[in-house]
């Protein structure tokens, strides 16, 4: 089975979302596919024996979204002109909007209110045929596979609003005013509806933007070329170029590009803190690791300005420390919260609910007034359609998700998924190896980490009891306790003694996390609800544990668990109120309680509310960039 993450472009919304999602996993070969909006990415999991990405591309250009796989094709290029392209849109929409609103309100006089009507209808026309024309392909394309999304909601609104408008341009005297009611047209509706929308997804676009600097950050780690030595001459190559068994020279302050050793016998200081945390330079020597992202320190404390300096190439490409990393920040970020799930259920049938919602208004309210009553019907049915958004609570979750663990990303904490970030404010015990986690292995037998106290102090803070587990002797084992301290301690365990450990607290109904080196804690990891790796770059136990803490800092642990805490708190702030939107104002759109309160939203404030309430989700998911310093 293969595992990638694909861009593609043409998702908005929940809807389009579940779309795309439905479409992948209905593809033969397809084991597993996971959508992530705010992204614009899809994890899939696919054999390659049934499959190909190509086949995966047709099966979503069938339901009108391009995969991007070429590796000609720059995503950040394409995404960066279709930014523009909705810019050139927002502008002349809304010039078209206010040019409308002059003319309805009389500012602009141009003629009889027949020749004005007729003005409006050309502009909005206009403003339909270049600013909203994706709406009405999008929903044609939607509904020829029989689904639908929010560019459903926009074409129905604005269509009927428009049709609705013209037909009184030329007919209203005679129909309506034969029958002695008063007729308007909705041109402005229209033209606004898509003016705000519009402008709702370029705030969108732009905040999104902010929740993938974690990945972008991390992605720019890597140079663009590398100094390849060839026949003893250099030469600048692209890191496409590179193979295992290369030889590469690195200068002073520039970065590594791939994972290799030290060749040459002269020594050199690698700034490793973007992959371990740990500040200090580190020296290399012959035959020393060295890290792609890191980079040679030019001037060492205390040392003269170094020379360049040779290594062989050894994993190249998607193979290296820090293209894994990048993958499983990204994977993390694609994946889905439990909560997600029955949030994804909701989206998928939402647009068709709105729809109905929407038709029946237009029946009741012109079942309770006959042909008088017939504008304010379809003025209701079109300001429910506009007012529903789905896009708010198709982004609660996967935005605040995607800060959160890029949060942790930046701060060397690695997190497999949803689950894990999730799982993590629930730990209210924790399993800990001694040797490798809570000491150094020493030739005396024993050194505390730096900052261990400190760290299990924060872990008791937080109201979780730390159990210590050792196979070491108990003479050694009770001062580190001691020293560290842990009131929990057991010594000369063999493995299965932790993993039975981590079952006992569980029996007792506890949320176990379990804190070790991935190898002889394998058992434990395994079984604990969170499992937790020490790691220092290419050591790390990725493929064990669901968090991997990057260098020998603790007090990430505590980190961790706060991070959790707020990006779960902050999904539930999301989702509540998108779900809250949804329950107060499509009534008030449909004019339920008109009569009561004496107020109605109309379409315009329908379409400025829809389009502020997804902006509003993923500006408070930023908020997490803030609160967790």
């Amino acid at each position: 089975m293969e595992k990638k993450t694909f861009a593609v472009l043409g998702m908005m919304c929940a809807g389009c979302a579940a779309n795309v999602e439905k479409r992948l996993n209905q593809t033969s070969g397809v084991a597993s596919a996971t959508v992530n909006l705010p992204a614009r990415t899809a994890l899939i999991e696919y054999d390659e024996q049934l499959t190909s990405p190509e086949l995966l591309k047709q099966a979503l250009a069938q339901v009108g979204y391009d995969m991007v796989i070429e590796q000609d094709r720059n995503v950040e290029a394409i995404e960066r002109q279709a930014y523009r392209s909705l810019q050139r849109k927002v502008v002349a929409s809304w010039l078209f909007a206010l040019l409308v609103m002059a003319i309805s309100m009389h500012y602009i006089i141009i003629g009889t209110r027949e020749v004005e009507n007729q003005t409006m209808l050309i502009i909005a026309l206009l403003n339909i045929g270049y600013c909203g024309r994706q709406f009405y392909a999008n929903a044609v394309r939607q509904l020829r596979h029989r689904s639908a999304n929010m560019d459903t909601l926009v074409a129905l609104s604005t269509g009927i609003a428009f049709l609705f408008s013209a037909f009184n341009t030329f007919f209203g005297d005679s129909y309506w005013g034969a029958r002695g009611i008063e007729w308007h047209t909705w041109f402005d509706a229209s033209v606004m509806i898509i003016s705000f929308v519009l402008t709702g997804r370029l705030l969108e676009e732009r905040a999104k933007h902010s929740t993938a600097s974690a990945i972008r950050a991390l992605m720019g780690l890597t140079p663009k070329t590398a100094r390849l030595v060839v026949d003893g001459n250099i030469v600048d190559a692209p890191l496409s170029a590179l193979q295992k068994g290369d030889t590469i020279e690195v200068r002073p302050g520039e970065k590594i590009p791939v994972d290799g050793s030290v060749v040459d016998s002269s020594f050199a200081y690698v700034d490793e803190s973007m992959i371990t945390g740990e500040a200090v330079a580190v020296e290399k020597r012959q035959g020393s690791k060295v890290l792609a992202g890191t980079i040679m320190v030019p001037y060492p404390a205390g040392r003269q300005p170094q020379l360049p300096f040779r290594f062989r190439a050894e994993e190249v490409g998607q193979k290296t420390v820090l293209a894994n990393i990048i993958r499983m920040v990204q994977e993390a970020q694609g994946s889905k919260a439990p909560v997600q799930r029955v949030v994804d259920r909701i989206a998928a049938v939402f647009v068709p609910a709105v729809g109905a919602i929407a038709l029946l208004t237009f029946l009741g309210w012109y079942i309770v007034g006959g042909q008088a009553m017939l504008p304010q019907a379809i003025l209701s049915a079109v300001s429910v359609l506009v007012i529903a958004c789905p896009c708010a609570m198709g982004l609660a979750t996967p935005t605040a998700l995607m800060v959160g663990i890029g949060k942790a990303a930046e701060k060397n904490i690695l997190i497999k998924d949803a689950t894990a970030l999730e799982g993590l404010r629930q730990v209210d015990a924790m399993v800990v190896d001694k040797t490798g986690t809570i000491t150094l292995p020493c030739d005396g037998g024993e050194a505390l980490k730096p900052h261990a106290t400190e760290a299990i102090d924060q872990l008791t803070a937080l109201g979780i009891e730390v159990y210590m587990m050792s196979g070491d002797k108990e003479e050694r084992v009770a001062p580190i306790a001691r020293e560290a301290h842990i009131a929990h301690y057991r010594s000369q365990v063999l493995p299965q003694d932790k993993e039975n450990l981590v079952k006992e607290l569980q029996a007792q109904g506890r949320h176990v996390a379990m804190v070790g080196d991935g190898i002889n804690d394998s058992q434990a990891l395994a079984r604990a609800d969170v499992s937790i790796a020490m790691g220092r770059g290419t050591d790390v136990a990725m493929d064990v544990a669901q968090v991997t803490l990057m260098g020998d800092d603790l007090r990430r642990i505590p980190e961790a668990i706060a991070l959790s805490k707020k990006t779960v708190g902050m999904i539930r702030q999301n989702l509540f109120w998108a779900f809250i939107y949804n329950i107060v104002c499509i009534p008030l759109a449909a004019g339920i309680i008109k009569g009561v309160i004496h107020f109605q939203i109309t379409p315009m404030w329908a379409s400025a509310l829809m389009a502020m309430s997804s902006v509003s989700v993923v500006l408070n998911s930023l908020r997490l960039k803030l609160l967790v310093k």
